[in-house]
């Protein structure tokens, strides 16, 4: 997962629900996307795993203009953001457990 430094935030109106206490992962999918699914899997059981970590996910197709402006070019891409929402992690395809619970150790603050 790639370090984002480029002030992106995303708060509950841009994710259509409350961020996670300590950490969110954001996922975009779209409707017919495989990997989504796979991905889908990895960040329920990372979320589960990981007190105060929520998971949500976007319908690409649905939210054109929220892609546009983070620029979202594939699906699925996963976003970590920290407890005030900032972007910390960013990767697009299918990402490995391992990968998501390291990303999660730059948004997680004790």
């Amino acid at each position: 997962m790639q370090a984002r430094d480029a002030g992106e935030r995303l708060g509950a109106a841009e994710i259509g629900t409350a961020l996670g206490e300590r950490a969110t992962l954001v996922q975009f999918s779209s409707a017919f996307c495989q990997p989504c699914r796979a991905t889908r899997r990895t960040l329920t059981e990372v979320a589960d795993m990981v007190a105060g970590v929520a998971h949500v996910e976007i319908d690409a197709e649905a939210h054109l203009d929220l892609v546009r402006t983070l620029n979202i070019r594939a699906t699925p891409t996963v976003l970590v953001l920290d407890a005030d929402g900032a972007v910390v992690r960013r990767a697009s395809g299918q990402p490995r457990k391992a990968d998501v619970i390291a990303a999660l150790g730059a948004a997680v603050r004790d």
